[in-house]
């Protein structure tokens, strides 16, 4: 390494530039994701300064004592294989604390991964296109906008997620040209989900339910919300056969993929719920 590297803390503007350098990385994060990201783990955000520019970015978030998540590793390819990446990487990961790690991290770096202690788990695989069709709403299924953390909501999401985040949720429901419904039958919550516009399209995440059908309906009614012959993109746990066929049944085609990995003991989640994954940088 040459100069002086320094790795603090990400401002708020700078985390803005984290989520621009992952779009140009192809990974096409939402329009409105940097602010609810950063109301997770203010202090979770962090960046390594060459010189004072900013060259490398990360993220290590905290949820509660027992989980963080680790995303936004990027270093801009001028600076990359020189060790800035490894050093901020390190200085991150000191943010979690023992807790558990997890990541969604591209295929070819899973050696790296492994060698810091990560595990594999399964894959996700990004779906996209434009919707040749659109699913039928059964009429077993009430659907209503969700705008407030309900305690329904945080209970159907602690069974796909692996720490309660009721700070996400009520930014994510309020976010600007994030729309998000609920299905319900005979009064219970069966599923929800969230559209949101994104740089290229818009992404469906998340899209939990108990059913497929539950998930149909919550999909049917958020793809009302899609502009005509708009792409649109939907992340599934490979493993997760009834997402993956809900998702080739729409028309779309595999774009991209994730390697799901945890450093420490992987949570035991019911992946069978996740008919889309809420977000590759945050979980």
């Amino acid at each position: 390494m040459k100069g002086s590297y320094q790795i603090r803390a990400l401002t708020p503007a700078e985390i803005e530039t984290a989520v621009d350098w992952a779009a140009r990385e192809g990974w096409n994060p939402g329009q409105s994701d940097a602010a609810c990201f950063a109301s997770v783990d203010p202090e979770g955000f962090w960046g390594g300064f060459l010189d004072g520019q900013m060259i490398a970015c990360i993220s290590v978030v905290n949820y509660r004592q027992a989980f963080s998540f680790l995303g936004f590793y990027i270093v801009a390819p001028e600076y990359r294989g020189q060790g800035y990446g490894y050093a901020l990487w390190q200085k991150a990961l000191e943010h979690a604390k023992g807790r558990v790690v997890g990541l969604d991290g591209v295929v070819d770096q899973q050696g790296n991964y492994r060698r810091s202690g990560f595990e594999l788990a399964y894959r996700n695989i990004r779906f996209g296109g434009v919707p040749a069709g659109r699913p039928e709403a059964s009429a077993d299924f009430e659907l209503s906008p969700l705008s407030v953390p309900a305690p329904e909501l945080e209970a159907l999401d602690a069974r796909v997620f692996p720490a309660p985040r009721r700070t996400f949720w009520q930014q994510w429901l309020g976010a600007e040209e994030h729309h998000s419904f609920a299905a319900y039958q005979d009064g219970a919550l069966a599923g929800f989900g969230t559209l949101r516009p994104c740089g290229s399209g818009c992404k469906i995440g998340p899209l939990v339910a108990v059913s497929r059908s539950a998930a149909e309906a919550v999909l049917a009614r958020l793809l009302q919300e899609l502009p005509a012959g708009q792409e649109v993109f939907l992340d599934v746990p490979e493993p997760h056969s009834a997402a993956v066929e809900l998702a080739r049944g729409l028309g779309l085609a595999p774009v991209f993929e994730t390697a799901r990995m945890y450093r420490g003991a992987a949570p035991q989640l019911e992946t069978d719920l996740i008919f889309g994954v809420t977000s590759f940088e945050l979980g």
